[in-house]
């Protein structure tokens, strides 16, 4: 990868949606684009779910509809998704809520209405699915593949979503930021990553679901191939590495590399406009499909992006 955005709230911005921050327009995270083109508008699951710290975009201009469901970082349901009260109450409930929205917004129009009615849509129905997220029992013996850390549980409950239909699952794992003691961090890190990444594409392997199911592992910017004064890599964005598995990717290959100092692209540079193009054709959602924003066009990758062939099966 050769990128732009050097810092972690413009990299995190730019690695989710493939365009600067600073261009002003609220461009929608690469969950949201799959949400709207893969997902199932008839499901009581979410078609975008996010657990742990993140992207920082969410739907951008393709409105509430697609904004991600927020799990904990331990995989689990956050407290207001349990019913208060019996569903007959509820069902009353919402009719009375419908009907005085519906009045509401006929007379102002308001969007604001809209989107808090699609958020209690939204909520009313995922409760009806609740079961869904409870691995408990299941995860006493799962952690021995994927490892016994809240990073390693999201991932098993990562694996049980694709199961269940919900086309994109984030997990995010943090403290990677190693500007002192980067052997201290890393190590560390990797003690939790291993087992939760390999145990997933095991799991998903295992099941046939590998071959459907695009597995990307990123940060939002790399780090220098030289040792600071406080034994410590910073940002660096000229040269660096993510990887790719499953779902329409041929494996068992680098792409691109770097000069003998891993400072600079030598062959084959990545940007993010390519990485998108890759990702959404390997996905059958075309990468320069066209939205409007008022009357003006925005298109899902930068002019120029391109698919790179040699990664796709």
């Amino acid at each position: 990868m050769r990128t732009q955005s050097p810092d972690h709230p413009d990299g995190i911005y730019h690695m989710h949606t493939c365009y600067k921050q600073s261009e002003r327009m609220p461009h929608p995270e690469i969950g949201a684009m799959i949400a709207k083109y893969l997902g199932n508008p008839d499901s009581d699951l979410p078609s975008f779910i996010r657990m742990g710290s993140t992207g920082n975009a969410g739907s951008g201009y393709l409105g509430p509809r697609y904004e991600p469901f927020h799990l904990g970082s331990d995989g689990r349901l956050p407290y207001f998704s349990a019913p208060l009260v019996t569903p007959a109450v509820q069902d009353r409930r919402s009719e009375l809520l419908d009907f005085m929205e519906q009045e509401r917004a006929s007379r102002s129009g308001a969007e604001a209405f809209e989107s808090h009615r699609l958020a209690e849509q939204r909520a009313l129905r995922l409760m009806r699915t609740r079961q869904v997220f409870n691995i408990d029992s299941e995860w006493q013996r799962a952690q021995e593949r994927y490892g016994s850390t809240s990073f390693g549980r999201c991932c098993f409950m990562a694996r049980k979503l694709i199961e269940n239909g919900v086309p994109f699952v984030e997990v995010g794992q943090e403290n990677y930021d190693s500007h002192a003691d980067n052997f201290v961090c890393h190590k560390a890190n990797m003690d939790v990553l291993d087992p939760a990444w390999s145990g997933l594409l095991t799991d998903l392997a295992e099941r046939n679901l590998l071959a459907n199911t695009l597995v990307v592992w990123m940060g939002e910017v790399g780090r220098t191939p030289y040792i600071n004064n406080r034994a410590g890599r910073d940002h660096f964005i000229r040269a660096w590495t993510i990887v790719l598995a499953g779902g329409g990717v041929r494996g068992g290959q680098v792409y691109g590399a770097t000069d003998r100092d891993g400072r600079e692209v030598a062959n084959d540079p990545v940007s993010e406009g390519d990485l998108f193009a890759t990702i959404y054709t390997a996905l059958g959602i075309n990468p320069r499909v066209r939205h409007f924003v008022g009357a003006r066009p925005i298109w899902a990758t930068p002019e120029g992006a391109r698919a790179l062939r040699p990664l796709l099966a």
